[in-house]
């Protein structure tokens, strides 16, 4: 995904948590801007704060336009009824939620998969340690991002087929 923000032009906002707090990086467009935020990013146990990254989603959308949201996760701790909500607004809103799952916990499954199906995004899954499948869906919604369905089309890679297949592009 980063060099295909570098050569696409989005603008892309890092947005993590860990333990107790959540934090949103500044709107980068440059790779490797992109790629020393992500290294300075430690991992912590911590709640899970999906709430509170679809919730800024919105905040920034009322601010600039917002295209989609990637959230890359393997577990949910929150209602998700409470994230259903935030997700109804997200739909309003028009911004797509790309899900994406590491692992097979059931639960996050179904909460993913929802949140994808209100937002007319869509909910992938990918093995732990499968970095190659992601950067191919991160690609893919980066595509998706610049020019919607069309240059999503355009795209050969699996990511691409995969993300097209649930937005009915194919």
């Amino acid at each position: 995904m980063f060099d295909e923000v570098a050569t696409i032009g989005i603008d892309v906002q890092l947005v993590y948590f860990r333990g107790s707090e959540c934090q949103a990086s500044s709107w980068v467009s440059n790779a490797r801007a992109l790629a020393a935020l992500m290294e300075k990013i430690g991992c912590q146990t911590g709640y899970t704060q999906i709430g509170k990254v679809l919730a800024h989603t919105q905040r920034e959308h009322d601010r600039q336009k917002v295209r989609a949201l990637v959230f890359v996760g393997d577990a949910i701790e929150e209602k998700a009824t409470d994230l259903y909500r935030l997700s109804d607004e997200l739909a309003r809103r028009i911004i797509p939620c790309f899900m994406f799952q590491e692992g097979d916990d059931p639960e996050a499954m179904r909460a993913f998969k929802e949140i994808a199906r209100l937002t007319k995004g869509a909910y992938c899954r990918f093995s732990p340690g499968a970095a190659s499948e992601l950067a191919e869906l991160l690609r893919a919604v980066a595509a998706y991002a610049a020019g919607g369905v069309q240059a999503l089309s355009t795209s050969r890679n699996a990511g691409a087929v995969k993300l097209l297949t649930q937005l009915g592009g194919s």
